[in-house]
């Protein structure tokens, strides 16, 4: 066997928001990660700009939410508005559901924040190993017949499990030149759109792919006399959208790239864009080309390497899902990998990830592209309007409803079907096709069915249902009594929560039912009366994580 010159459990590649996200869930479950990321330090670079309800509440279980909304925008900004130029007035406006307000769906609001704001607080969560300049320049699985990843071993889901017992990692320091070997059990690469883990697993894609090239210019200028009175997370203008960056200053231009793009003058295309005759002095900070995609890679899972964020699925960015929907991958992903490490859960446990996540990022991208659609027939509506000689103050009617953007049958409507979720009653996996449309509209009906986001309902001393999941299963039960004499469930980590009798009908439970609530607040299984036997609960968690009958001895 090589000799290395570290090793962990888990070696996440990328350090955005979504790998930095990995590394403090992990660490709360006990797991030695480390984290490598190429870029010599975070990015300095706004990025992403909205952190929606659902991540606010994984964020809040992590006890991070209270920070991130200190540092983000205040609520009002929590609004998206149309202009013809940024010193015009509204044609259009449209909330942001779920961010401009609370919802009485969840316990938290989402924030408008820049990326480069929230990932410090991410960095600091945790204390798990974290090399910067470090590049994964080597990957192979050890232990079995796999050879070097990608090179032929095989291809489909869970295919390559359990032929490698380890991964040897081999990563080149940047600054010091020299190359670093690495044995883990598994690795979660999160290193964006193009990453090198991706392509060196093989791993193809499918949608429409590269969309168009972008500049984000970040610049300083005072617009306050043209936004103060109507603040916004992003004005939309046929010249480019506008977005304030931080709530002490700072701006961002997003525009298609020009084709002089190395030659151009940012302070003047900046100036331009504002409107003619602004008079707005503008000084350029930084400037940044990007590639907007559009795809979901293939498989979200090589052997005991798993994809997660922009590496399994790139967004668009209206909308603001993308880097959201890494960050639900990554909760969804590492109490499962916890489980196979800690020995409570099975191998095939870690299957139940790509068949969960990747529906919903296909129709993740199916939103995102509708909602660009929908932005674009936004701008040809005004362009008709002011052909037909239409007074610049008048306002047109947006082609969606008030609610339209918060989206919220996909972010906290999402249900999973798999291993990992029982039908109601039994000890067997929900059916497909049961729910395969629930969360595919933008409204969103809270249930407690199975595979569902447990809903938000309020317990005693102010508490949330939600802030009864943790780093355990939860049973939440009106009738604690009667199920703690199923407690003998070791190894499972496993809370008794009570519920009140008043959510009875709302959780469709009968006065002895439970819930039994996975680590990730899906509801894992529904008894609606009281057990039967001494070992349904034993049984239940053995099913929902794949455990082998050694679990139940």
């Amino acid at each position: 066997m090589p000799v290395t010159d570290a090793e962990a459990d888990v070696l996440i590649v990328g350090g955005g928001p979504v790998g930095l996200t990995a590394r403090a869930l992990l660490e709360r479950w006990g797991v030695r990660t480390l984290l490598v990321e190429k870029r010599g330090e975070l990015s300095p670079f706004p990025r992403a700009r909205l952190v929606n309800v659902r991540s606010m509440e994984i964020y809040r279980g992590l006890g991070l939410a209270d920070g991130i909304t200190a540092a983000a925008f205040a609520p009002e900004y929590g609004r998206i508005r149309f202009r013809d130029t940024l010193h015009d007035r509204d044609f259009a406006t449209a909330a942001m559901v779920g961010v401009n307000a609370p919802v009485p769906e969840s316990p938290v609001t989402g924030v408008v924040t820049s990326q480069d704001r929230l990932e410090p607080g991410l960095l600091a969560a945790a204390d798990g190993q974290i090399r910067f300049g470090a590049e994964l320049v080597g990957l192979a699985e050890e232990g079995g017949e796999g050879g070097e990843a990608g090179e032929g071993a095989g291809s489909e889901e869970g295919e390559t499990a359990g032929k490698g017992e380890s991964v040897l990692a081999t990563v080149l320091d940047h600054r010091s030149g020299r190359e670093v070997r690495v044995r883990v059990r598994y690795v979660l690469a999160a290193d964006g759109a193009n990453s090198s883990v991706r392509q060196r697993l093989g791993i193809g894609t499918t949608g429409p792919g590269a969309l168009a090239d972008f500049t984000t210019v970040v610049f300083d200028a005072d617009l306050a006399r043209w936004c103060a009175d109507e603040p916004a997370g992003v004005y939309f203008t046929p010249h480019g959208l506008f977005a304030p960056l931080y709530p002490e200053g700072g701006w961002a231009w997003f525009a298609p790239t020009p084709d002089d793009a190395a030659h151009a003058d940012w302070a003047a295309l900046v100036s331009r864009a504002l409107g003619p005759d602004s008079g707005v002095p503008v000084d350029v900070v930084r400037v940044q080309h990007w590639t907007m995609n559009a795809f979901v890679a293939e498989r979200f899972r090589h052997g005991r390497t798993l994809l997660a964020g922009d590496a399994a699925h790139a967004i668009p960015i209206v909308g603001g899902l993308g880097m959201n929907t890494g960050i639900a991958d990554v909760h969804n992903l590492c109490w499962k990998l916890a489980g196979v490490l800690h020995g409570w859960a099975g191998p095939g446990l870690l299957d139940t990830y790509a068949t969960e996540r990747q529906p919903v990022a296909h129709r993740t991208l199916r939103q995102a592209v509708t909602n660009t659609q929908l932005m674009l027939d936004v701008q040809n509506r005004r362009r008709e309007q002011l052909q037909v000689g239409a007074a610049p103050s008048e306002r047109i009617e947006l082609p969606w409803s008030q609610r339209y953007f918060a989206q919220l049958g996909l972010v906290l409507g999402v249900s999973y079907e798999s291993d990992a979720v029982l039908g109601d009653d039994s000890a067997a996996p929900v059916p497909p096709g049961t729910d395969a449309d629930a969360d595919a509209g933008t409204e969103y009906v809270p249930t407690a069915g199975p595979g569902h986001r447990m809903p938000h309902l309020p317990l005693a001393q102010g508490r949330s249902t939600l802030d009864a999941f943790g780093e355990w299963f939860t049973l939440l039960t009106p009738d604690p009594a009667c199920w703690q004499q199923q407690n003998a469930t070791a190894p499972w980590p496993l809370r008794i929560e009570p519920l009140p009798h008043e959510h009875l009908d709302a959780c469709g439970l009968g006065p002895h039912g439970a819930l039994l609530i996975r680590p990730d607040g899906h509801v894992g299984a529904r008894r609606h009366d009281r057990p039967a036997g001494g070992t349904a609960l034993r049984h239940a968690l053995a099913a929902l994580t794949c455990a082998t009958s050694r679990e139940l001895s």
